[in-house]
């Protein structure tokens, strides 16, 4: 095997370790981790005034930045207001503003469903007069329309919309009941296909397209945190799991002023509708179809006025294809630019992800951009300027860099500059952004930068605190590293070595790992996480690697692990802390752990049975034991449907190596875990107890899929897995 390290020259003057504070104990390390993120500046920023001036929070007060003058003023301040009509103090979970820049629409009484959505009322605040007036009550999503002067919103499963001239409401649609649905996603459309709201205005308002969800005929799993005194109470979710009846959907568009609606004609045979557009033809929609196995994509353009649909172009793909990445944040591979009758298309099919340029009828145009790299990100397309901008790892896959381009390929420009992980917040008027980024020797920075000229506006946080904060209390800093494995696969990853490193000693190990499809794990930015800085003050090594199946990478290294999960990322661990072990002397092969949650903890658990004898400690939070068990449009994204190939199942189970444990298993899940279901824990512990294997099991009852519930919980589990590490590593 080759080894490449990245040296990693620290910013800090060393000092001596004993003169620096340290953390007193673990609450100290998790509770104060945010000392090592810093400030994070602007926070819920808006692009108003046509794109020439931000909102941004300062608490909950709302304040305006114009760069033009460098001057904040204050818009919204909650103090001394009240709900209309009550003496009670108005507070607010978050807002959007009016395309004109005169309203705020806040939604309030926010109580939460599932992970993106939630009930709330909504109340429209005039910037003129300072009024508020209460526009939807209870309802679950809400929008103001493009033009400013209605209000649409979902509430029991029906479509409203307000009129704010005439303070009218209009029911839409009156055909809901239990468990269907217009303009609402349930539990599995939202959690895997990203999106809360079931429905769009067109950009002329006149017209709002939507789902209309089917769900009667989806299993209901039930769920209990087991706190009643006598019988308990069940939380009751349609939530399909593999090979189960799936919701059934389909896409009406409803004229708001006539009420007629009319039902797009896209063939349904056990498929998906994961994504509509309106384009830049006020009467065409575009309908994104998937297969229910979510390898064959097409697009249909639809008549809104007819509901005829014709299908412009096809995609199939050997493993799965997607239409929106989780991980880099971004909620659409698909864009229609107004005033062109143009779309782009972020795809893989050439082996890395680009963008593509379609005309109308689905043809192509041309490929934007190429290379041996990957976009994850288009923050704007600007028809006027014929200029798209984007980041993309074309720099390296550990960093991610803002660039803009012309449609038809040419005059790519690079637009940030400085090594690191960029996030961006694109202005629509194309002349400035907010840039927030870090890399290992520099905590997060913030810049208002000008598109035209790229240079600064104003550098809105440094983060001198932090840097200040190193260099008086204990501080371990990322290593990049890399190297080859024996099958020619090159991994990245980071390595921390602990406080009060001696290459002389002996140092215990641990793998903090997620590992799931489209995930990275590693980055070129700055090591904020207390509970590994807690770690290394204790004497361990914390090591991360981005595995086999992990996003910006291209589709060969991410898609390799399709209807094999487990296999090549449990391999890629083994190899990383092996390759360590063999190559650093100050390594404890011995006594190494591996740790992760959710599909990190599906794959510690998988690592540790599958290849016996490597770890001796497993921590294992909220696992996927069985894909079988596991919702449908996840489980069969990644394997596939089910056709009477089990073994391919049984393959990729840790249930499967229940007899192998060979060492110690910490295993910590919720009954109220409405994602993973803790069936998952139990059926992995029968197979443990079956084959004379013992683990340490700890049951947080409240909890959900995160498992801790509150401060104090969070504490307890984070101290078990630190006391279970200290007694069987040390």
């Amino acid at each position: 095997m080759k080894q490449r390290f990245i040296a990693v020259l620290f910013f800090i003057s060393f000092i001596a370790l004993d003169a620096q504070e340290r953390y007193s104990d673990l609450r100290d390390a998790l509770f104060n981790a945010g000392k090592l993120s810093g400030q994070s500046g602007p926070a819920s920023v808006n692009w108003i005034n046509e794109g020439e001036q931000f909102s941004f929070m300062d608490g909950n007060i709302i304040k305006r930045y114009d760069p033009s003058t460098g001057s904040e003023s204050v818009i919204f301040d909650p103090s001394g207001k009240t709900f209309p009509n009550t003496a009670t103090e108005f507070t607010y979970n978050s807002f959007q503003w009016s395309q004109d820049s005169r309203f705020i629409l806040f939604k309030t009484n926010f109580r939460p469903v599932w992970r993106r959505s939630g009930i709330s009322d909504y109340f429209l605040y005039s910037l003129e007069d300072e009024s508020f007036k209460l526009v939807a009550k209870d309802a679950q999503t809400a929008e103001l329309s493009p033009d400013g002067t209605k209000v649409g919103y979902e509430r029991g499963g029906n479509l409203f919309v307000y009129d704010l001239e005439a303070e009218k409401e209009t029911q839409l649609t009156d055909d809901a009941e239990d468990q269907f649905y217009n303009g609402r996603f349930g539990w599995a459309y939202e959690e895997e296909f990203g999106l809360a709201q079931a429905w769009s205005w067109s950009p002329d308002s006149e017209n709002i397209a939507f789902w209309q969800s089917d769900e009667r005929e989806v299993p209901v799993f039930r769920m209990t945190d087991y706190q009643n005194t006598g019988h308990n109470d069940y939380v009751k979710i349609r939530y399909p799991k593999v090979g189960d009846t799936n919701p059934k959907v389909r896409i009406g568009v409803i004229n708001i002023d006539s009420g007629s609606k009319e039902w797009m004609k896209v063939p349904m045979n056990d498929d998906y509708i994961p994504r509509i557009y309106w384009t830049a033809d006020d009467s065409k929609l575009a309908i994104v179809h998937l297969n229910r196995k979510q390898n064959h994509l097409k697009l249909f353009m639809s008549d809104i006025k007819s509901g005829d649909s014709k299908v412009i172009f096809e995609e199939k793909s050997d493993a799965w294809i997607d239409v929106f990445d989780f991980f880099a944040g971004i909620d659409h591979l698909f864009f229609f630019p107004e005033d062109v009758e143009e779309f782009f298309w972020i795809s893989d099919r050439d082996g890395f992800s680009h963008i593509y340029r379609y005309d109308y009828d689905g043809e192509l145009i041309n490929q934007v951009t190429d290379g041996n790299w990957e976009v994850v990100y288009v923050y704007e397309v600007n028809p006027k300027s014929k200029t798209i901008y984007y980041s993309s790892t074309e720099e390296s896959p550990l960093e991610r860099h803002l660039y803009s381009i012309k449609f038809n390929g040419k005059k790519k420009t690079k637009m940030t500059t400085e090594p690191g992980r960029h996030k961006i917040d694109f202005s629509p008027s194309s002349e400035m952004y907010l840039d927030y980024y870090s890399n290992v020797n520099t905590p997060r920075q913030v810049i208002l930068k000008d598109v035209k000229k790229n240079n600064t506006i104003k550098h809105f946080v440094d983060n001198k605190e932090v840097k200040e904060y190193v260099e008086n209390h204990i501080y371990a800093d990322k290593e990049l590293f890399s190297f080859t494995t024996e099958d020619g696969t090159q991994l990245d990853g980071y390595i921390i070595k602990p406080i009060d490193f001696d290459e002389n000693e002996k140092y215990p190990l641990v793998l903090n790992i997620y590992g799931g499809p489209g995930a990275q794990s590693v980055y070129n930015e700055f090591a904020t996480n207390g509970w590994e800085q807690y770690l290394a003050q204790e004497g361990y090594v914390i090591v991360s690697v981005n595995n086999r199946g992990s996003g910006g990478y291209g589709s060969a290294f991410e898609k390799i692990v399709y209807e094999d999960l487990g296999n090549y990322e449990s391999k890629d661990f083994v190899a990383t802390v092996k390759h360590l072990a063999d190559t650093h002397s100050w390594i404890d092969g011995d006594n190494m752990a591996i740790r992760g949650h959710s599909y990190g903890g599906y794959m510690s658990s998988m690592t540790m049975l599958r290849h016996p004898g490597i770890f001796k400690v497993s921590l294992v939070g909220a696992p996927v034991t069985d894909w079988r068990l596991y919702d449908s449009i996840y489980a069969e994204r990644y394997m596939g449907l089910i056709d009477g190939n089990d073994q391919k199942w049984i393959d990729s189970s840790p249930q499967s190596y229940a007899g192998n444990l060979d060492g110690h298993m910490f295993i910590a899940h919720s009954t109220m875990d409405e994602n993973v279901h803790v069936q998952n824990t139990f059926q992995l512990v029968k197979k443990l107890i079956d084959n004379g294997k013992d683990a340490d099991l700890r049951i947080y009852p409240p909890g959900a899929h995160g498992v801790a519930y509150s401060g104090p919980s969070y504490l307890l589990l984070y101290q078990q897995y630190v006391d279970y590490l200290d007694k069987y590593l040390k």
